[in-house]
């Protein structure tokens, strides 16, 4: 099997777009990745043919000197082939997170005694439950759950849906998941249907609390959003409108360092921290009105 190519190279955040349009035309798919926050980025292509970086270098150097920076290093390399069906697999082993113990369809043996199934397929949507956000968010409501406190929810960038599929299954109680991108929201419909959930669970594909359904809604008990600290700290305002007198809140996708940017943010809203999960580099918080 023929190998497919990698080429890389960094930029100053503001001039990714402009790098990665330049290489997409020589390339078949071109992704970025944050460095360092308000640093250099890194723009990842990958080709089923070897590319042209002869060509690319030129225009490369062209557009640095255009904008006064140095010409960036690139890299060329060629990749492994890979059996993605199989490394999919290996690549999602069962998590146990809080009650739950997560898997997905090519997992055949029981859900552990004592823990609650959540299958998921993630596909291209964020939250397989792999990652430490998550799991922070599901410890925390599984506790939250134990002390019977939640009557209804909100999931705020819901993703795959498992936060909500969570919530649904543990405090059998309805929940309105809400995510900016269509496919996710396709995705966590199905699996609300592997979860056996979709009559609690309700999907929307929407701009955030601008969503028809949260409107309508109101004020919620309790409201989860695993996204990104600064789109966390901008939206609390929004956040409070929605959340009920007393309610709770759990935040998640920031890092240790970003912590008093989120904190602070909705504390200006009234709310108070009541508890914080690290798992690794990221935390969890638990937030209450």
């Amino acid at each position: 099997m023929q190998p497919m190519w990698r080429v890389a190279f960094e930029v100053p955040e503001a001039l990714v777009p402009v790098f990665a349009d330049m290489v997409e035309p020589h390339v078949d798919a071109v992704s970025t990745f944050e460095l360092q926050e308000g640093g250099q980025w890194l723009i990842e292509c990958t080709s089923y043919n070897e590319p042209d970086t002869s060509r690319i270098g030129m225009k490369l150097a062209v557009l640095a000197a255009a904008h006064g920076i140095a010409e960036p290093e690139m890299t060329k390399e060629p990749l492994a082939s890979i059996d993605w069906v199989t490394q999919t697999y290996l690549s999602f082993p069962p998590i146990t997170a809080g009650r739950f113990f997560i898997h997905g369809s090519h997992h055949k043996k029981p859900v552990p005694k004592g823990k609650m199934g959540l299958q998921i397929e993630a596909a291209m949507a964020f939250g397989s439950g792999e990652h430490a956000t998550t799991q922070g968010c599901l410890r925390a409501i599984s506790e939250l759950a134990a002390k019977g406190r939640i009557k209804d929810a909100l999931d705020m960038g819901c993703g795959s849906g498992i936060l909500a599929f969570a919530l649904a299954k543990l405090a059998h109680v309805p929940v309105i998941g809400v995510d900016i991108d269509e496919l996710s929201i396709e995705i966590a419909q199905e699996n609300a249907k592997l979860n056996r959930v979709h009559k609690l669970v309700k999907l929307y594909a929407a701009n955030g609390y601008a969503a028809e359904a949260v409107r309508r809604h109101g004020k919620f008990d309790l409201i989860v959003a695993n996204i990104l600290a600064r789109p966390l700290a901008r939206m609390s305002p929004s956040l409070r409108r929605h959340l009920q007198p007393g309610g709770t809140v759990i935040l998640s996708g920031l890092l240790h360092r970003q912590e008093p940017l989120v904190i602070n943010a909705h504390r200006a809203q009234g709310l108070r921290l009541v508890k914080r999960f690290r798992l690794g580099d990221w935390s969890t918080l638990v937030l209450k009105g």
